[in-house]
């Protein structure tokens, strides 16, 4: 597999091209780490001014989109230390978090006082909504250059049930512990507007709907969330423009009592899941779903090419796909 000599993306990325140094148009057409850097600092400015604006006048500052993983456990630390924000908590159970990563959440939301909702759908319909998406790429392939199909279909779930709840809350910031290779800079920082979220909604529920049945919108935004035109949220991801090293990551979300899972993979610190969306991943479309995430990464400074390159090799475990596989009833001996 040939690989940019700069960054890591593959030759089978989709619209990729190299010069004669083997480096490709992603890196060419990037405009560099200073101006990068004074953008970012821009964007810190900005979220600090909206803060002034917002902090202290409802019941939550904040509600922090809580995976368990440790980019989402160091952005709770910074609501919480760096910005002094009373922060709700609220995570996701997908079924496929493992054992260290409920611990974890147990443990960071008592260490750092904030109040935490766990919220765990039905099982079964999970179940139909992940088989459907191995299957099948319901949504665009733009979308599937970032992630995978069975990722996209779980954050929706993520990302709306989230806006219902500031919706109805009326909690001001929603935030993602995305790491900067996960968002653009210019979404870092993006106020929620009814029209906006409509197209957004149909343009992921419509293919949900069509895997899961009427069932799936239960987890969604309904006209009367749409119709709330006196309150909406922003949405901020601060590691999109804050420093991130993940190195420095590590340390101190270890601090706070987090350990790294053992049973995930190289990519992921809080989702069985993923190991087998990867893999559905890998064969339908020939690169790896956090190929994109990693190259910005390293084109942006904030992580090693070289480890980089070990991410987006490492084999998943077979023993966690066989237990993912067996969870969805794709296994054909499985009880």
């Amino acid at each position: 597999m040939r690989y940019c000599s700069r960054c890591v993306l593959p030759e089978t990325f989709p619209g990729i091209r190299f010069d004669k140094q083997g480096i490709c148009n992603f890196c060419l057409s990037f405009k560099g780490k200073e101006i990068q850097k004074k953008r970012k600092l821009e964007y810190s400015e900005r979220f600090e001014k909206l803060i002034q604006d917002h902090k202290g006048k409802r019941k939550y500052d904040a509600l922090m989109s809580y995976s368990g993983g440790k980019d989402s456990t160091f952005t709770l630390l910074i609501l919480k230390k760096k910005y002094k924000l009373n922060t709700l908590a609220l995570t996701f159970d997908n079924g496929f978090l493992p054992e260290q990563t409920l611990k974890n959440i147990r443990i960071v939301v008592v260490k750092l006082g904030v109040d935490h909702i766990l919220f765990k759908p039905r099982f079964d319909l999970l179940r139909r909504l992940f088989r459907g998406c191995s299957r099948e790429d319901v949504f665009p392939s733009t979308t599937l250059m970032r992630a995978s199909t069975i990722c996209t279909a779980c954050m929706a779930i993520v990302k709306f049930n989230a806006l219902c709840l500031a919706i109805e809350k009326k909690i001001p910031f929603i935030v993602f512990g995305w790491s900067p290779g996960q968002i653009p800079l210019a979404s870092s920082i993006m106020k929620n507007i009814p029209q906006m979220l409509r197209t957004m909604q149909d343009a992921v529920l419509t293919p949900l709907v069509s895997l899961t049945g009427d069932e799936i919108r239960a987890y969604f935004l309904t006209e009367e969330h749409l119709k709330n035109f006196n309150f909406f949220p922003y949405n901020i991801s601060p590691l999109a423009f804050l420093e991130y090293d993940e190195k420095k990551i590590l340390k101190e979300v270890n601090r706070l009592g987090w350990e790294a899972p053992q049973d995930v993979d190289s990519n992921s610190t809080n989702c069985l899941l993923n190991s087998f969306a990867n893999i559905i991943h890998k064969k339908k479309h020939g690169f790896h779903p956090y190929a994109f995430e990693l190259a910005k990464l390293v084109r942006e400074g904030n992580l090693n090419r070289s480890e980089a390159l070990q991410k987006l090799n490492q084999s998943e475990s077979p023993r966690t796909v066989k237990y993912v596989k067996k969870k969805l009833g794709l296994l054909r001996n499985a009880s």
